[in-house]
């Protein structure tokens, strides 16, 4: 089964949306396991505090290493294999095949940062590795974890009804997803294309192939660029052996 352990000063906001739709229905179906530890619950003074202020002074606050460090502990054994995430702005960005490695795994442990950041000591003490859903801050890590959780539930064997429609989606195949469409055949005096009714699987798939090509040429020069580095690769002769 595939465990995530999050690591929060809020509990009490999961399972949120992570209750309801696929990932909902996985998870009362026992696809899926959700355990929200309490960091407080490791603090050892009267005020359950985890954070202090910065060293050297500054502003905000610091989440404190040795309260995460015990929270951290007691959600993973020691021969827990899951990998330690802490999401955070100044992450990794994470991407589809990051997603698609993670489903496959046994699970993950995610730290949810709070305040002005985590104290450096138990990032590397304990192994987190820093990872970001995008260029932006966010009040706390909390938002963060249920985008890659929900992201990597979806893949998992038995999650969507049609197992196609992983492969056909955005960043599947390092494209964007072609446009679509459904009934009405007509909206507004907008038309579902001729193409898309024609009955001829070749030309629909070439059309999806070129509409995912165009957009993703003109909204993210990034993705179509690695994507003709790919293919230029993928032409190029075998050495000799």
């Amino acid at each position: 089964m595939w465990r995530a352990s999050v690591l929060t000063i809020f509990p009490e906001m999961f399972p949120g949306p992570l209750g309801m739709s696929l990932a909902g229905r996985a998870l009362a179906a026992g696809v899926w396991a959700l355990e929200a530890v309490d960091i407080r619950a490791h603090a050892l003074d009267k005020h359950r505090s985890v954070d202090d202020t910065p060293a050297s002074g500054g502003p905000g606050m610091v989440m404190k290493a040795d309260v995460l460090a015990r929270a951290i502990d007691a959600a993973s054994a020691a021969d827990d294999r899951r990998p330690r995430l802490l999401m955070s702005p100044r992450g990794v960005a994470l991407m589809q095949t990051r997603v698609a490695a993670l489903a496959k795994g046994p699970g993950a442990l995610i730290v949810c940062g709070r305040f002005e950041g985590v104290d450096q000591r138990v990032i590397e003490g304990r192994a987190l590795e820093e990872v970001s859903i995008g260029d932006y801050v966010l009040a706390g890590g909390e938002i963060a974890a249920m985008a890659l959780i929900d992201a990597c539930v979806r893949l998992l064997p038995g999650v969507m009804g049609k197992e196609s429609s992983a492969a056909e989606e955005s960043f599947a195949a390092g494209l964007l997803e072609y446009p679509q469409y459904t009934r009405p055949q007509v909206f507004e005096g907008r038309a579902i294309p001729d193409v898309l009714t024609c009955g001829d699987h070749a030309k629909v798939a070439a059309w999806r192939r070129a509409e995912a090509e165009r957009l993703t040429r003109e909204r993210r020069p990034d993705l179509w660029a690695a994507h003709l580095a790919r293919a230029g690769a993928a032409k190029k002769p075998a050495p000799d052996g």
